[in-house]
């Protein structure tokens, strides 16, 4: 039997790419090798033209990235609706089969730092569109994947995985002092996330500042703003400058506006210099601050803290995002506190049960939206004060994702789903979606 050949086309050079199309294709053609021919477009670049059906005939299945690439004026661009149409009706015409990979909802809260660009390019309906026209669908989520079946039927999920052989994901940690240390680790897009927790995390903070830390990863002042000239009316972009950062919001709520920050690494902090931090790793500060680092390594500050809070506000956005963040802190082996919403409540199993029993099976602190800045501290206290349970949520965390979510058991799924979609058996195929999404 000849081997199934594979046209993956990432949508950017981001963590969706390497996630999501990249990293998993490559897996399958590692482990795969006998069954799969997998030719993965390289962002920025795309050698053929789709006018010129005699490269993608060969093709047996093309996975992409909510949309299709094309080369416009020698960059690569992303096409939707009149030419998406025309694109996937000439694809299936040569009897190639799509799959359509979406990880966010389509629908962005009002919150979302691009929501009115989304807005006006329409990218919702054309969204909607791409996946009703697509053979199928994955996504990462059994939620998700309902919500999506309500426009095409045929959605497998397959979650995000870990690469445990991957150095940024080895449990390694960097324990500098005897501190409970807590950390947050995300992008600039998380404000309505974080002000959920701010109020409570800055209250333990200045009570517990001789046994506690904050780090917060991530942090990053770069990037430009555009303003509307007054004199000219013209638009200008310049540098931002680190005031206008969400990142000094998000420093400012978790420091009560640097009140609980020694005066000597506040000076520090007030420089924005990339390494001022590192000469007072070891002194045991209340509060770190850890700037960003690239996809293929921001993992690593993981290791950074024993505890790791994931806050989410409620709204559908939210709602259908993956567990990427319970599965990141139990593959570094970090005790959780989530937000009992949407995604954590796929694998979290709380470890405070009715009445205050500790549940020896938790692997999560599951906080009510209702209970926020109240349960949030209730939290972190409990768990500064017990450091076994920090421990005992680490081991069973880790025990919960370590397989599931390895990159070669979702790899294997993703493999018998290219056979079967292959094979044209749409009985095998229909059970096989069942199965899988029901797990």
């Amino acid at each position: 039997m000849s081997k199934i050949k594979v046209l993956v086309l990432p949508s950017d050079r981001t963590g969706v790419s390497k996630f999501r199309s990249v990293e998993p294709h490559m897996k399958l053609q590692e482990l795969y090798n006998d069954d799969f021919h997998v030719d993965i477009v390289t962002a920025g670049t795309m050698d053929f033209d789709w006018d010129d059906t005699s490269y993608i005939k060969k093709y047996d299945i093309i996975h992409f990235h909510r949309t299709l690439p094309k080369v416009v004026n020698g960059q690569l661009r992303h096409v939707y609706l009149e030419e998406m149409d025309e694109l996937l009706d000439k694809i299936h015409s040569l009897g190639i089969i799509t799959i359509m990979d979406l990880d966010d909802y389509w629908e962005p809260s009002k919150e979302h730092p691009a929501y009115q660009i989304i807005i006006n390019d329409k990218l919702p309906h054309k969204i909607r569109e791409n996946i009703k026209k697509s053979n199928y669908v994955t996504t990462t989520t059994p939620i998700f994947a309902k919500e999506i079946s309500k426009l095409n039927k045929n959605v497998l999920v397959l979650p995000n995985t870990i690469d445990p052989n991957e150095k940024q994901f080895t449990p390694k940690p960097e324990k500098t002092n005897k501190k409970t240390r807590l950390g947050w680790l995300g992008g600039s897009s998380h404000f309505h996330d974080l002000v959920i927790i701010g109020g409570s995390v800055s209250r333990f903070l200045e009570e517990t500042k001789d046994t506690s830390q904050m780090v917060l990863c991530g942090f990053d002042t770069r990037g430009n703003i555009t303003e509307i000239d007054r004199d000219t009316g013209q638009q200008k972009t310049r540098k931002i400058k680190p005031e206008e950062s969400v990142w000094s919001r998000y420093e400012e709520m978790f420091t009560k506006k640097y009140g609980i920050v020694n005066e000597g690494y506040l000076n520090q902090l007030k420089k924005y210099d990339e390494p001022s931090d590192k000469q007072y790793d070891n002194l045991g500060e209340v509060y770190r601050r850890v700037w960003t680092k690239p996809i293929t390594s921001y993992a690593s500050n993981y290791n950074l803290f024993d505890i790791s809070m994931a806050p989410l506000k409620e709204h559908d956005f939210n709602k259908y995002k993956s567990q990427l963040k319970v599965i990141e802190a139990g593959f570094h082996k970090k005790a959780l506190i989530a937000q009992d919403y949407g995604p954590y409540q796929i694998d979290c199993v709380p470890l405070i049960e009715y009445g205050g029993k500790i549940n020896e099976k938790g692997n999560a602190i599951l906080v009510e939206t209702r209970k926020n800045h109240k349960d949030w501290y209730k939290a972190l206290k409990k768990l500064n004060d017990n450091p076994s349970l920090v421990e005992l949520l680490s081991n069973n965390l880790y025990e919960t994702v370590k397989d599931k979510y390895h990159i070669d058991t979702v790899t294997h799924t993703r493999a018998e789903f290219y056979k079967t979609l292959v094979k044209d058996n749409k009985k095998e195929v229909k059970q096989l979606i069942e199965e899988t999404n029901a797990i």
